[in-house]
């Protein structure tokens, strides 16, 4: 699922909100998630899950092309991790019975209200 079928999903199942209103709610959340991540903050959204920085140290990489070393500075990097609730919607046995859906086949009311 994309962002823009996030925000139309979200459109559909609040008839009241505009969707330059929705639109403007999603893109100021993922931005202060963004910012508390830089900030090196974790979240945490319970049932959803929980969003964190993972260290990575420095390591000697290869180039592709020539094989040639290359040095890799640290880094932190983004780690989510999903919380019980939504690890065991995502293994029930009625999701395993289905083959994966592709991100436009997902019904707008059926996915949003278990979360919210």
């Amino acid at each position: 699922m994309t962002k823009s079928e996030l925000i139309e999903a979200l459109v559909r199942k609040q008839s009241q909100l505009g969707y330059r209103d929705v639109e403007l709610a999603v893109k100021l959340m993922l931005e202060h998630m963004a910012q508390t991540l830089a900030l090196g903050e974790r979240i945490e959204i319970r049932g959803f899950g929980s969003f964190s920085l993972h260290y990575r140290p420095p390591r000697v990489g290869r180039n592709p092309k020539s094989g040639d070393p290359v040095s890799l500075p640290a880094k932190h990097v983004p780690h989510f991790k999903p919380g019980k609730e939504l690890r065991e919607r995502v293994n029930s046995e009625e999701s395993l019975r289905h083959e994966p859906k592709e991100a436009s086949e997902f019904s707008a009311k059926s996915d949003l209200d278990s979360f919210g």
